[in-house]
């Protein structure tokens, strides 16, 4: 959605026919199969498919969408034809399959593998196909062939990690890698042979830039053509001439992980509670400047078909209060609740460098203080906040657009507990594993859709988080530009994958 609009202007002059962006994220690896442009839409690589504007699955480098067979356990995709990396040598079928088995070898290591645990085997199916085969049923696997495909002679058996190619990529997308200055910038150029046409833009070149303040005072000083901002800090540019803001809607949400291993933590009244006590419309206005939604839990309300209307928390603090009365949590000195000798107090950690988040972290804070809770804030690192995610709960994102799975499983689902982000706080229960295992497997829409419902029901009764917020994804954009396309977007870092350059290969200067 448009927000606001100054006065047009031209585009920022380069020299080059280019565009400068701003990111406050910079990847560890450009390797695929080390999570780069995993959620699709990189500009260096393609996937099988795509997504276009209403999230919905297209061609890439297959022919056409892929379909399952009759017992949704077998995929076979067809290949676009004269396709070519950026090196010149042709794109086939030889290429995809050792794209998809390295990520199935474990000496591979790509830690992205978690995610495919229903894909079996995969093999080439003739001169222009591959076929992929399944453990069992899995409805949103066209969703996961968005992956980005690597040359089979860039793979070569050894631990991803540790290949050259994670600093050089070469794939088949509408940019070639040029030069990457790790802290400092990425710079690609078009790639004037790409099959879906040569992009307009010629050189891209991200900024990497941490600090939200620093990125906004030199995106009004000039130095770069676009970047994204905290939604308050966005909205300063509302007026500034020559500048477009824009806020998409997103599945991004942000919620506090609370550890079951946390003697805190792991009570069910205490988490039930939580979840009465913040205010999330009063975060909205006071924290986000308005520009946000409630989450309730994982399954955001932009996939309808799936949402449960009715699996919400009202904001009801003396509900809560009674919750943890009757649970045996009594008042204590200070306001902080105490059973049998234990304070109602546990830290949350948050990063550091993430403003958003120490906001949000800091009004929920405020919020379970109310109701007796004693919250503990530590802005940290990852290095230190990932070996204490058992323990101490977190504010975590995460989230997509295009389907429950894809999110829902990873976060819940027992089988996942602790692996990485997977899970972290090693939630176990069992109607919520039933459920989503019913509806992973499910072919009949009708039989998904019922499946996720009664999860979020359950979730009601059974929280494993105090989800807060979906974001809303703010942009500040120098100049006229032509192509720009409103999309949801999901959660990702990166300037050059969703949010309004998702199909930036599209546009072009306005005169």
């Amino acid at each position: 959605m448009l927000v606001a609009c100054a006065a047009p202007g031209g585009p920022r002059p380069a020299g080059d026919g280019g565009l400068v962006l701003a990111d406050p994220y910079e990847d560890e690896s450009l390797h695929p199969l080390m999570g780069y442009g995993e959620g699709g839409m990189s500009k260096i690589f393609d996937g099988l498919v795509t997504h276009d504007a209403q999230r919905r699955p297209r061609p890439a480098l297959a022919a056409a969408v892929p379909v399952p067979s009759a017992d949704g356990k077998t995929w076979t995709v067809r290949l676009r034809g004269g396709v070519t990396f950026h090196d010149g040598s042709s794109f086939g079928p030889e290429d995809v399959v050792a794209t998809y088995r390295t990520l199935l070898d474990p000496k591979a290591a790509s830690p992205v593998a978690s995610s495919y645990r229903m894909l079996d085997e995969v093999r080439q199916a003739g001169a222009d196909s591959v076929e992929f085969r399944l453990k069992h049923p899995y409805a949103p696997f066209a969703h996961k062939l968005a992956l980005g495909i690597v040359p089979s002679e860039a793979l070569d058996g050894g631990k991803l990690q540790a290949s050259p190619f994670n600093g050089r990529p070469v794939g088949t997308g509408p940019y070639r890698f040029a030069e990457w200055r790790r802290g400092e910038r990425l710079v690609l150029t078009a790639n004037e042979r790409y099959w879906g046409g040569a992009p307009r833009i010629k050189r891209l070149t991200v900024a990497f830039v941490p600090d939200d303040n620093t990125r906004a005072q030199r995106m009004r000083r000039g130095d770069f053509d676009g970047t994204v901002l905290p939604p308050a800090l966005a909205g300063t540019f509302a007026r500034t001439d020559g500048m477009t803001v824009y806020g998409h809607d997103s599945a991004d949400y942000r919620g506090v992980m609370l550890p079951q291993k946390n003697p805190v933590t792991a009570d069910p009244a205490i988490r039930r509670a939580l979840n009465l006590a913040v205010d999330r419309n009063g975060m909205i206005r006071a924290l986000l400047a308005g520009r946000g939604s409630p989450a309730f839990g994982p399954v955001p309300q932009v996939l309808r078909e799936y949402a449960d209307p009715g699996a919400v928390f009202r904001h009801d603090p003396a509900e809560a209060g009674r919750i943890l009365d009757a649970a045996g949590w009594k008042a204590g000195s200070g306001g902080v609740r105490v059973r049998d000798g234990r304070p109602a107090r546990f830290t949350l950690m948050y990063p550091a460098d993430d403003s958003v988040r120490k906001a949000l972290a800091g009004g929920f804070a405020s919020d379970a203080g109310k109701v007796g809770v004693k919250v503990d804030l530590a802005g940290l690192g990852w290095d230190a906040i990932e070996p204490r995610m058992k323990r101490d709960a977190l504010l975590m994102g995460g989230g997509t657009p295009l389907d429950p799975d894809l999110v829902a499983y990873g976060l819940l689902h027992s089988s996942q507990a602790e692996d990485g982000f997977n899970n972290p706080g090693s939630f176990r229960d069992g109607a919520v594993d039933g459920e989503l295992d019913r509806a992973r497997r499910a072919t009949d829409q009708a039989a998904r859709a019922g499946a996720y419902r009664a999860m979020q029901r359950r979730l009601m009764e059974n929280p494993p988080w105090v989800f807060l917020v979906f974001l809303e994804h703010t942009y500040v954009l120098r100049g006229r530009w032509t192509g720009y396309r409103p999309v949801v977007d999901p959660h990702v870092h990166g300037v050059l994958g969703w949010g309004p350059w998702w199909n930036l290969e599209k546009w072009a200067p306005r005169g």
